[in-house]
């Protein structure tokens, strides 16, 4: 299994509630390019818009949506103007039952998007107590939530019209859980076609109507996330990044994360 970012340092209960505004700092990057965490995330947005890119999906958000993602969820969204909300971390291994799939929630009703509220304030409110027994106060409160979003949201994809939309959308979320594993093998998108059996022109034509994006684009976007990330949060040698993400050089490497990002990695490492 590849290996997931993980979320900023929290306390020391794992959970962690980082308002969108600074989620999204440090370059659109950190936002648009597919990645995936270690641990599950819940963004809840409350006001703006944008589209967001589930296992290879894309749909638009606004304002009082709750997008729950397994961890492992290779993902992406834009936020276009104002977009507040946050992102609430779950711990890793802390036993409890969420959904296997991601679930997107449009909260139409008040009392919805009151109940939703209500339990996002719960969670920051003992976060920033730190009273006694805040650990198994937030365990109840995440799994109450887990159960509410369970019980209000339909899962991905869901609403896709017709059997050949719907068995396009299983191919790309394939596809996406492959690439997700595997990004680091420096393997082509008629590589990840061949194990899934189908053609590499059926498979971008698939994720094109999916997501907007080709099969292409979606690998070498989650491979120059990882990139960017490690040059950015490590002091990893260059040539080091390279080697673990595949790469045969770290010329080769520089020559393709510059074409995609229209910087050198060195460049990019220093820029602020």
């Amino acid at each position: 299994m590849a290996k997931t970012e993980s979320p900023l340092p929290g306390p020391v209960t794992g959970f962690r509630l980082v308002p969108m505004q600074r989620f999204a700092q440090g370059g659109r990057w950190r936002t648009e390019a597919m990645r995936s965490y270690s641990t599950p995330v819940l963004y809840w947005f409350t006001r703006g818009q944008g589209r967001i890119t589930i296992s290879g999906l894309t749909r638009g958000y606004g304002p009082h949506n709750a997008i729950l993602l397994p961890a492992g969820t290779m993902h992406g969204f834009d936020m276009m103007g104002q977009v507040i909300g946050s992102a609430l971390f779950f711990p890793r291994d802390s036993g409890i039952e969420m959904p296997d799939d991601p679930l997107h929630l449009r909260l139409r009703e008040a009392q919805h998007q009151g109940e939703m509220a209500f339990q996002i304030d719960n969670i920051q409110r003992e976060l920033e107590l730190g009273a006694e027994a805040m650990e198994r106060a937030l365990l109840h409160h995440a799994g109450l939530l887990a159960v509410w979003l369970e019980r209000h949201a339909w899962p991905v994809g869901a609403t896709a019209e017709g059997p050949d939309s719907r068995a396009a959308e299983r191919l790309v979320a394939a596809f996406t859980a492959l690439l997700e594993r595997d990004f680091r093998k420096a393997q082509g998108v008629a590589d990840y076609a061949a194990a899934l059996g189908v053609t590499a022109t059926h498979l971008s034509r698939c994720c094109k109507a999916a997501s907007g994006r080709t099969a292409s684009v979606l690998l070498h976007d989650r491979l120059h996330y990882e990139a960017r990330k490690m040059l950015r949060d490590t002091r990893l040698p260059i040539k080091d990044v390279a080697a673990s993400l595949g790469f045969r050089s770290a010329a080769y490497f520089t020559r393709a994360f510059q074409h995609q990002t229209g910087q050198t990695p060195s460049a990019f490492r220093k820029a602020d």
